[in-house]
Parts: C-alpha cells; structure tokens; sequence
C-alpha cells in the first residue's frame, strides 16, 4: 500500500517568500493542504494575518511574519522566528521578486536596474544562506527563477539578468548544500495569472492568453497552483534525488517556437 501523495510533508515547517503575491500564496495553500506548517513572508503587510488564518484552518499552524529581504539582519531575525516557534525549519520557497518597466536595456536606469537586482539576487541570496544555516543538516529549498532564466525577452534586461543570475544560484547553492543533506532546486515558470502579469499584460482576459499563447507553447497562461504544485513536489521527498535543477514550467516557452 502507497502512502499519499505528499504525505511525507505532513508536520513540515517551510518558510514562503512573496506569500501575499498570487504565486506564493497559492503555494502556500497547497502546502497547507498537505499538512505543512506555513510561515509566510512579504515586504508588505497587505493582508497576512487573514491568509495565516485561512491556512491554520486547514490544519496546520500557519503565521506571518513582516519582512525585507533585501535587509539581512531582517533576514537572519525572520529566520529565527521560525525556529523560535516551531523548532526546526525543513523547506522554504524563496519566491519573493519584482518585475520592471518595459524599456530597452540602453535606456535601463542603475537606479532601476540596481532595485531588481537588490530585490530578486540580494534577496533570495540572504534568504538562501539563512535557510541553510537554519537547516543544518536535510531540508528543501526551492527557487522561483523565470522561464527569462533560462532564455530572454525585449525590454527586460534588469529582469532577466536577475532571473538569469537565480538560476546560478540555485546551482551553486545545490553543490554547497549536498554535503549538508540540503536540496536546492529552481522552478522557471512562464507567464502566470498574477497581478505582476495582469501588470505586464494590462489585463487577464482572452487577449492576454492570446498574447501569452505567442510565447508559450500552450496557448494560454499559467495558473498559480501549477507552479506552485511544482514547488510543492520539489519540497518534497518525492522529488528526494532532485537537486540544481531549473524546472521549467512555462508551458514549452523555453522549448521551441511553432512556425
């Protein structure tokens, strides 16, 4: 007799990143639905005590916790709230990030191009070397990088070098983290019905899976709980022989082109 599926995450403790924002919330619920302990952080209090709640009534104990990631101190002191109230972190999805203006890389400000590499790198390097110092030994930390980390797009230079630079760091961090028993892993996701895309693409109409459609190979957006089913396989042990890998999950956009 199997078990359930992602039943070994039952009891866990994971840590989500940009928890308020369409991906990371719906990762969050997955999560909680297969018995995690969710702490969920966000720069922005804009809601977090509610969706805590939400997800405590699924079972599992859930919290949220305030924080900038771009501040390590912050960081370090998030990370150890974990600990302090649940005792051990075993997984964590860094999803936190930010998009940019649409303008050409020549016409790319420091300022702005400094901001998303602040936000997307600095960030979920911080959150990265905290997690696994928390982990100690075993635990799961995945990645939101881009389908633009893998490949790239006009008018988005800041963004992608970052997304681009994440899928370094998830490699990286995989090869210093197998000696500890830590898996480190990336999901690439394409273009997904968040507010950051309803942003890029001015809405989240019928025009806007006809404009995805002409990048992903499936003619359509992407949902939040089919990237969050991703991460949630890579947390678990499921995926127990996965590590430094760059899970594309972008509907083919990275695979080829139809002509």
């Amino acid at each position: 007799m199997t078990s359930a599926p992602m039943a070994d995450l039952a009891s866990k403790v994971v840590l989500v990143t940009g928890g308020l924002g369409g991906i990371g919330r719906s990762t969050a619920r997955l999560l909680a639905e297969a018995g995690v302990h969710v702490v969920v952080t966000d720069l922005i209090d804009d809601g977090g005590a509610g969706l805590a709640a939400e997800l405590s009534a699924l079972g599992p104990r859930a919290v949220f916790r305030q924080a900038d990631l771009t501040d390590e101190g912050q960081v370090e002191e998030l990370v150890k709230h974990v600990i302090d109230d649940f005792g051990h972190l075993d997984g964590a999805f860094n999803n936190a990030g930010i998009t940019q203006s649409e303008k050409p890389v020549f016409e790319l400000t420091s300022a702005e191009f400094d901001l998303v590499m602040r936000v997307n790198v600095l960030g979920t390097f911080h959150c990265v070397k905290q997690e696994m110092l928390a982990m100690g030994s075993g635990g799961s930390i995945v990645i939101t990088s881009s389908a633009l980390g893998a490949t790239a797009f006009p008018d988005r230079a800041g963004y992608v070098t970052s997304k681009h630079a994440l899928s370094g760091l998830t490699r990286a961090a995989a090869v210093d983290g197998a000696p500890l028993g830590i898996r480190v892993n990336a999901v690439l996701p394409g273009s997904t019905r968040t507010p950051m895309a309803e942003a890029f693409f001015g809405s989240m109409d019928a025009a806007a899976d006809r404009r995805a459609g002409t990048v992903h190979l499936l003619p359509r957006l992407a949902e939040p709980d089919e990237i969050g089913r991703a991460a949630r396989w890579l947390l678990s042990d499921e995926a127990s022989f996965v590590t430094g890998a760059l899970l594309p999950v972008e509907g083919g956009a990275t695979a080829g082109r139809r002509f």
